[in-house]
């Protein structure tokens, strides 16, 4: 075979490879232009609408991107394996490059800045893919809205409490969420959660996570006397209010767990899209909690 035949068929391989994924910039403020990767099932029919995983990375809000590694093979196997649209957002990295980091020389004041400005770019990316649904083939009643770590605080505290961070809350009525996929995240107040916005969720985190709590405690373990100092509601205290809601949840909890929990549960993405199946598909109640010790 000679070096031109192999350059075309290699041409080839890469572009059909290429066609289930495709960029998009839904958001521009100030200098950020800001993208999202939409990856589409292979056999997609022109009449399907499938179901959404929108997925925010972590990094401390101050680090990573839409791409990094694990939350690119997580869309893409959702769209593999699952016949879901995988969406990967990118994000304000608001804390780069500060002095102050985000956390506890990071004021109460500025991390509610950077939570409400990762509410807004979230919201935004969740606005862009209602607003084309029709051409990404999108079912916008099954969007289930997904994070690790700092994506985790962002998209929790966009489901539960948008309108505590939205000024203009109603600009995005459109926008309805299925679901919650979050990993190691918390709410800046759990009380938000209501039987009008509460979703079946799925919770990972341990209980000894240093970063973001996994009950109500202190955001980075500060003590009160530092400027970071702040409350926050995790995983326990979200599952407890699912309970109360009577809402579906699956709930893994990692005794001595710290904030390694945040990594996306590779092994378990069967069993997790098994309970969205049950849960947004059927509407079934499940609520389930397993519990393992750190290795």
């Amino acid at each position: 075979m000679n070096k031109l035949l192999v350059a075309l068929l290699m041409l080839v391989s890469v572009s059909l490879s290429a066609q289930d994924m495709a960029t998009y910039t839904f958001s521009i403020k100030g200098n950020d232009t800001i993208k999202l990767d939409v990856f589409t099932p292979k056999n997609i029919k022109k009449s399907d609408t499938l179901p959404v995983l929108l997925w925010m990375h972590g990094g401390g809000f101050s680090g990573s991107h839409r791409a990094y590694p694990d939350d690119n093979k997580l869309v893409k196997y959702v769209a593999k394996e699952q016949n879901y649209i995988g969406v990967s957002i990118d994000y304000r990295q608001l804390r780069k490059n500060t002095a102050t980091g985000f956390g506890c020389d990071c004021s109460k004041d500025e991390k509610l800045e950077t939570f409400k400005q990762a509410v807004i770019d979230y919201m935004d990316a969740a606005k862009y893919i209602v607003v084309h649904a029709k051409e990404l083939q999108i079912d916008t009643t099954k969007i289930i809205a997904g994070g690790s770590s700092a994506g985790a605080e962002g998209i929790l505290n966009a489901v539960f409490m948008r309108e505590y961070f939205l000024d203009n809350a109603e600009a995005y009525d459109e926008v309805q969420f299925a679901g919650v996929f979050s990993c190691a995240g918390a709410v800046v107040d759990a009380s938000y959660i209501n039987k009008d916005n509460v979703v079946p969720s799925v919770l990972y985190h341990g209980t000894k996570d240093q970063l973001v709590p996994f009950d109500n405690a202190a955001h980075h373990l500060c003590e009160p006397t530092r400027d970071g100092y702040i409350i926050l509601d995790g995983s326990n205290v979200i599952a407890k209010k699912l309970e109360e809601l009577e809402t579906a949840y699956y709930f893994n909890i990692v005794k001595e767990g710290r904030h390694e929990v945040s990594s996306i549960p590779f092994e378990d993405l069967n069993a997790i899209f098994n309970f969205f199946e049950q849960t947004i598909i059927n509407n079934d109640v499940i609520q389930t909690k397993i519990i393992k010790t750190k290795n």
